[in-house]
């Protein structure tokens, strides 16, 4: 698989790795969701060694969400996905390191579903797009970021 050769080599290199899981509305629909991660998962991360997980973190991007689809993921279905996403990782690796495995949302992150989107437990951040070429919108999306209270034992 080329991607797996993409994060094999950049890990391998020292670099730090952004892996992007997601499915497509028609795979949504047709409730594939939990299989296309798993898929995903599997080959693009298979192969890699325990000690390079501190260096990879993996970002949930649905792909019927991204851009101006007019489709928002709700934040229960992010947090549902993030589940999906650290079980299948646990399961390849260990449950401890998916207990410390970085998993972010990415799929149109703005102001106003931010503080929604990173108040769900599991989601440990954003991965900004658009947003993030205003300054004002990605402050106000950093300030959501910030104010959500994390419960202890949660990931800030």
């Amino acid at each position: 698989m080329f991607i797996n050769h993409k994060v094999r080599v950049a890990l391998a290199t020292g670099l730090s790795v952004i892996f992007c899981v997601g499915e497509t509305l028609d795979q949504r629909e047709a409730d594939q969701t939990e299989a296309v991660l798993d898929r995903q998962l599997r080959q693009g991360l298979a192969g890699l060694s325990a000690d390079t997980v501190p260096r990879l973190s993996i970002a949930y991007e649905p792909v019927w969400a991204i851009g101006g689809h007019g489709h928002h993921a709700t934040p229960q279905q992010v947090q549902e996905a993030h589940v999906v996403i650290r079980r299948g990782f646990g399961q390849m690796f260990e449950e401890t390191s998916a207990q410390t495995l970085t998993i972010q949302y990415g799929g149109s992150v703005k102001p106003e579903n931010a503080a929604g989107l990173l108040s769900q437990h599991g989601v440990d951040g954003a991965l900004i797009g658009a947003a993030s070429l205003n300054a004002d919108q990605f402050l106000a999306i950093v300030r959501a970021g910030i104010s959500e209270p994390q419960t202890e034992g949660e990931p800030a």
